[in-house]
């Protein structure tokens, strides 16, 4: 006796069978290999991470500050650094929470620092607030009054050891909060910060108007006032391909001009996180050099 032929519905049955079995393997290789890269938890290399809500007066919101305490440690008030993030991004993409795991290159650079490492501060912004006082908030007076304030209550730092860097807006906000506020930090630095030579040329949203950009012109204060940094440590870097590096070498010449106590570099890169993870090592052994000499 022959074996019955299967009809045209089962043989569409086993095909959809089959074909779902394979797409089923596809798609748990592929979320295999997500979760061991791309969504795998950054290795923090010891270090503790603290998300700080902090009900804001300056900006009318609550904000969160993600806060990194070194793993090697002593008993010890450690210093701090306040670190800008760039426009778009978020404090999660340095410290990890929700669907990011944080930027492991800045977790292991933390890490080889050892004792000397400062606790790490990364304020929150609405995504583009350029970290100054403007129509949108006072960001500038949230970062000093209120981030700061209240980091140093929850944590073991010293308060008359902080210095402050960002990336791209972060760097321009850094640099702008040490001019307006002389004598407030250890040291200052820039990583690709987004600055211009004139106010047409500014980003769109960076300002609320051209009397903004002249209250907040970073190149143009110091040309004024060459000194006007102190006698503070300074960092300033860019990569080749940055679009920003034509007026981050005009502060350079400004500040060196002026005999200002100046780190600058240019290296191979473009504007983007794959520069600035290349030099974490570097940035934050600025940071801890001119920490451990603050008094």
């Amino acid at each position: 006796m022959r074996p019955s032929r299967p009809s045209r519905r089962q043989v569409k049955r086993r095909r959809w069978v089959a074909a779902s079995l394979v797409l089923g393997i596809l798609l748990a290789t592929v979320w295999f290999a997500l979760g061991s890269t791309v969504l795998a938890p950054a290795d923090r290399h010891g270090a503790a991470v603290t998300h700080l809500a902090v009900h804001s007066k300056a900006v009318g919101r609550d904000l969160d500050v993600g806060v990194v305490v070194p793993g090697n440690g002593n008993d010890e008030a450690r210093p701090l650094l306040v670190f800008l993030h760039g426009k778009g991004e978020t404090v999660d993409d340095f410290v990890g929470g929700g669907p990011f795991e944080g930027d492991e290159a800045f977790f292991a650079a933390l890490a080889r620092l050892g004792p000397r490492a400062p606790v790490v501060a990364f304020p929150e912004d609405d995504g583009g607030s350029y970290w100054h006082d403007r129509d949108t908030g006072n960001w500038g007076s949230y970062v000093l009054d209120e981030a700061i304030p209240e980091v140093t209550r929850h944590f073991r730092v010293d308060p008359s050891r902080v210095a402050i860097g960002g990336i791209s807006m972060g760097g321009f906000g850094a640099y702008n909060l040490a001019l307006h506020n002389p004598g407030r930090f250890c040291a200052v630095g820039g990583h690709s910060p987004a600055l211009w030579l004139d106010g047409a040329d500014t980003a769109p949203g960076a300002f609320d108007d051209a009397e903004d950009f002249e209250r907040n012109d970073v190149i143009a204060t110091v040309r004024a006032d060459p000194g006007a940094f102190g006698q503070i440590p300074i960092w300033n870097d860019a990569g080749t391909g940055d679009p920003f590096l034509i007026s981050d070498v005009a502060l350079n010449e400004t500040l060196e001009a002026a005999g200002a106590d100046l780190t600058a570099h240019t290296w191979p890169g473009q504007h983007e996180r794959a520069y600035w993870d290349c030099h974490w090592s570097a940035y934050l052994r600025f940071y801890a050099d001119a920490l451990a000499l603050c008094s």
